[in-house]
């Protein structure tokens, strides 16, 4: 069986549009969730057909804590329930592109699947700009490419809700915080092309342009945290033993002994790191540690030869040097480490 989860704050009419034409067909069971809209809004949710689960928040706690409320009840209530699909209520998803979505799960086990939106056409500025500017700063973070971070149109199978309930954040932040925990844990994310759909230029929609945009970024940010601090750690022991080694060899010499110097420490830093907070890797220390050493060579060959180039045949000073070398191989080594070193399985 598979659940409808539409969490609604102060719906308009349309979700009643939406959730009749899911009781009709039979193929679902609808959730909504009542997120606190209070007593005017009481005739929508009266308005709802028989079959459809309400749950009610007696205040509004966010987007994040709608669906949670959804899932727990799956997982406490509904046994037989094998797959989750959720839904806005502002409208913006059809019945027919949640039906393919949910089609593409079925095809997919395992899988985050995503109904993504083109942006195309008449799409408010606010629309395309924030989930532009999302996509590449997920990108960068993540090394996952996903075309649309923001729909609420997604599906998932029973484990993933069981981990989906335990990811934190309440608001608009919680499904950014599944898409971090996605590309972190190796769970395929698979995305299906959705019409754009948005009634009287979006203004049903709750979302915060600066309040909720500030609350993504931030998580975001905490993802990338790890990597961010090791840099800053490498950055002052090369500049450390760049001064000790520099009075007793040669250039050259002195850089590439206060480049291995600085990357040891600090790699091992950053992959403590990661495997704990960040991917969550469960394959045996020792396996991981192989594969990151691996790459931590590389990265430090790479690191040297640019470095070479920038500050001995250049002359640019170190510290800029360093700076630049380590933003052109972040994304690189990101996108490694999700993909090869912390795997955990993920059927391609």
């Amino acid at each position: 069986m598979t659940a409808l989860i539409i969490p609604a704050y102060k719906p308009c009419r349309q979700m009643l549009e939406l959730v009749g034409k899911v009781v009709e067909s039979s193929e679902f069971q609808p959730i909504v969730v009542d997120d606190g809209s209070g007593e005017e809004f009481s005739p929508i949710f009266e308005g709802l057909p028989e079959g459809a689960v309400l749950l009610r928040h007696p205040q509004n706690r966010g987007k994040g804590a709608a669906l949670k409320t959804a899932i727990e009840y799956i997982l406490q209530n509904l046994p037989e329930c094998d797959l989750a699909v959720t839904a806005d209520a502002d409208g913006q998803h059809s019945f027919e592109d949640i039906v393919r979505v949910t089609d593409a799960a079925r095809r997919n086990p395992g899988a985050l699947v995503l109904g993504s939106r083109a942006f195309r056409g008449k799409v408010p500025f606010r629309s395309r700009w924030g989930n532009g500017l999302t996509r590449q700063v997920f990108h960068v973070a993540s090394g996952r490419r996903v075309q649309d971070t923001q729909t609420g149109l997604r599906a998932f199978d029973r484990e993933a809700m069981a981990a989906f309930l335990k990811i934190a954040g309440d608001r608009y932040e919680y499904e950014i915080n599944v898409l971090l925990f996605a590309a972190r844990s190796g769970m395929p994310i698979r995305e299906v092309p959705i019409e754009t759909i948005y009634i009287d230029d979006n203004s049903s929609s709750h979302f915060h342009p600066v309040r909720d945009s500030l609350r993504i970024y931030l998580c975001i940010l905490q993802f990338a945290g790890s990597s961010l601090f090791c840099y800053g750690l490498d950055l002052v022991l090369l500049l450390l033993f760049d001064k000790i080694y520099g009075p007793h060899f040669a250039e050259e010499t002195a850089l590439f002994l206060a480049v291995i110097s600085a990357r040891i420490p600090s790699a091992f830093v950053n992959f403590c790191l990661n495997r704990k907070f960040v991917f969550h890797g469960d394959e045996k220390f020792l396996r991981s540690l192989f594969r990151y050493a691996v790459l931590a060579v590389i990265i430090l060959l790479l690191n040297f030869c640019l470095l070479d180039f920038f500050n001995l045949s250049m002359k640019m000073p170190l510290f800029f040097s360093k700076v630049l070398v380590e933003a052109l191989l972040f994304v690189m080594s990101l996108f490694v480490q999700g993909k090869y070193v912390y795997r955990k399985g993920e059927k391609r």
